[in-house]
């Protein structure tokens, strides 16, 4: 079972157009108001896990 948040969900919707993962990262960085390392290190996380159960292509 994967579990998927508000951010998580902003993501996939971000993939569903082709974008670098930089550029979730700039995209993520103008919605929230985080340090851009530590959203670099979310968005990592969860393309990780997409990749770790096939939703995501390399």
């Amino acid at each position: 079972m994967i579990r998927s948040n508000s951010t998580a969900s902003y993501i996939v919707e971000l993939l569903k157009e082709e974008i670098s993962p930089e550029g979730v990262v700039d995209k993520m960085c103008t919605k929230y108001d985080a340090p851009r390392e530590t959203i670099a290190r979310d968005v990592g996380k969860i393309l990780d896990n997409l990749k770790r159960i096939n939703a995501l292509d390399e």
